[in-house]
C-alpha cells in the first residue's frame, strides 16, 4: 500500500469533510494497537477460546479421488463461532473499538453473517450493536436476522435503492459521520475507505497464515476463495501474495449469466474504474458511474465493487478471476455435501465449484485449497427452495398454517 491507503491506483480516501477526522483517528488508532503486545494478547486467547481456532484444514479425501484430478484440501472456517470467517475481524475491530473507549458499534450486512459476527462480538466484549440490513437481504437471510437480534442486536431494516448491501453501506456511514464520537464502524469486508482494507485483511489473515502452517511440507499449487468485498480471500491469500506461485483463483458471482443485471462479476465480467463509498476501485456501473443492478443467489457476493487490494492484483496479474454461475455453485454445494459431509455456505460454494474445475485442470500430483468461507445453515431458505423446491415449499405452507392454528 502505497501513502493515502492506495494500492496502485485503487483505494484512497474519497469521503466528506465529516469523515476525515474519525477516520485519521481509527488509522491512528489502529497502528498503535498493531504495537500494543496486551491488545494481541486479548486478541489471541479470544481467537482461541471464543472463535475456536485454529479451524481444521481438511484433507478432502473422498471429493479428490472422485475427481481424479489435484488434491484437495478444506479450510474449515465454517466451524469458525458464528459459522463464518467474518467473525474474525468483528472480534479484532470490535476489541479495537473497546481499546478506543467506543460504546456503540455499528455494522452494514448482505448474507447477514457479518452481522451475526458484530452482534456476537459485542455482546461478548458488552458493546451495544446496529446492524443495518437491507430488506432484500433480510427477507433472504431471515435466520441471520433471528441470530442477530438474540444476541442482542439492533437490526435496522434499509428500504432505499436496491434494499441490499450497498445501501446498508450508505445508511452506516450516514450514521457514523453523526455519531463517531462515541461509535464505531465495523466495516465487514477489505473495502471502503483506508483504513479499513488494510484493517481487514490484518485480523483476516489469520486465516492464511493457519492454512501454510498447516500444510508444513506440502506445497500447494493453487488457493482458491469466493470473491464478494474481498475479506475471506485477501485474509486467504495473504501469505502467499509476494512471487508468483501458488496460483491464487478468486472466484465472483457469475449469476444467472451475462448482462446487466444478471451478475456481479466485476473483475471477470463488466466492472468499471469508479469511486463509490469512499473508495477507488472496479464496480459495476454505467458509463455515468452509477451503480448497476447486480444478482446472484448469494446475498453475500451481489456487492458492486471490489476491494482495491484485490483490484491491483488483478491487474498486476497476480490473483486470477472466475465468474461461478448460480448453477454451478449449486452443484458444488451438493458435490462436498455428499463426497465429504460438508454443507458450503452459498458463497462458498462458488470457491468450491472453481476449485472443482481448476483440480481437474491440473491433474493428479497437484494441491489445491480451497477456503470454505462459512457454512451453508444461514442458506437454507435458498439452497432448499432451490434443489428441493416442491418439498420445501409444501413444508414452510403447513408450518404457516400449524403457526395460524397455535
Amino acid at each position: 500500500m502505497n501513502e493515502g491507503g492506495f494500492f496502485g491506483e485503487y483505494g484512497g480516501r474519497y469521503v466528506a469533510e465529516v469523515l476525515r477526522g474519525p477516520l485519521e483517528n481509527l488509522e491512528n488508532e489502529f497502528r498503535l494497537a498493531q504495537t500494543d503486545e496486551a491488545f494481541f494478547s486479548e486478541l489471541e486467547n479470544l481467537r482461541r477460546n471464543f472463535i475456536g481456532r485454529p479451524t481444521p484444514l481438511l484433507p478432502a479425501l473422498n471429493a479428490s479421488s472422485s475427481i481424479g484430478g489435484a488434491d484437495i484440501y478444506i479450510k474449515l472456517e465454517g466451524l469458525a463461532n458464528t459459522g463464518a470467517h467474518k467473525i474474525n475481524n468483528a472480534i479484532g475491530q470490535a476489541l479495537l473499538a473497546k481499546r478506543m473507549g467506543k460504546t456503540r458499534v455499528i455494522a452494514e450486512s448482505g448474507a447477514g453473517q457479518h452481522g451475526v459476527a458484530c452482534a456476537a462480538a459485542c455482546a461478548r466484549l458488552k458493546i451495544d450493536c446496529v446492524v443495518y440490513m437491507g430488506e432484500e437481504d433480510i427477507r433472504r437471510q431471515r435466520p441471520n436476522v433471528y441470530w442477530m437480534k438474540l444476541y442482542g442486536a439492533e437490526v435496522k431494516s434499509v428500504s432505499s435503492g436496491t434494499r441490499t448491501l450497498k445501501d446498508s453501506v450508505n445508511a452506516a456511514l450516514r450514521d457514523w459521520a453523526s455519531s463517531w464520537e462515541n461509535t464505531h464502524y465495523l466495516l465487514g469486508s477489505a473495502l471502503g475507505p483506508s483504513p479499513f482494507p488494510d484493517m481487514v485483511r490484518s485480523f483476516q489473515s489469520v486465516i492464511g497464515r493457519e492454512t501454510k502452517a498447516q500444510l508444513g511440507d506440502v506445497t500447494p499449487d493453487a488457493l482458491v476463495a469466493c470473491v464478494g468485498g474481498g475479506s475471506n480471500a485477501i485474509g486467504f491469500f495473504e501469505p502467499y501474495l509476494e512471487g508468483v506461485r501458488p496460483i491464487l483463483l478468486g472466484a465472483e458471482a457469475g449469476g444467472r449469466g451475462a448482462g446487466i443485471g444478471n451478475n456481479a462479476s466485476r473483475i471477470s465480467g463488466d466492472g468499471r474504474i469508479s469511486i463509490v463509498h469512499g473508495y477507488k476501485s472496479r464496480f459495476l456501473v454505467d458509463l455515468d458511474g452509477q451503480v448497476l443492478p447486480t444478482h446472484s443467489i448469494s446475498a453475500g457476493l451481489d456487492y458492486p465493487g471490489i476491494g482495491p487490494q484485490l483490484a491491483y492484483l488483478a491487474e498486476s496479474g497476480r490473483i486470477r478471476f472466475v465468474s461461478v454461475r448460480d448453477d454451478e455453485a449449486l452443484e458444488a454445494l451438493k458435490f462436498f455435501a455428499i463426497e465429504e459431509g460438508l454443507i458450503f455456505a452459498m458463497e462458498s460454494a462458488h470457491a468450491g465449484a472453481a476449485a472443482i474445475t481448476l483440480a481437474r485442470s491440473l491433474g493428479p500430483g497437484k494441491t489445491v485449497v480451497v477456503n470454505m468461507s462459512g457454512r451453508g445453515d444461514k442458506d437454507i431458505f435458498i439452497s432448499a427452495a432451490a434443489l428441493d423446491g416442491p418439498a420445501w415449499k409444501t413444508f414452510l405452507r403447513e408450518q404457516s398454517i400449524t403457526e395460524e392454528d397455535s
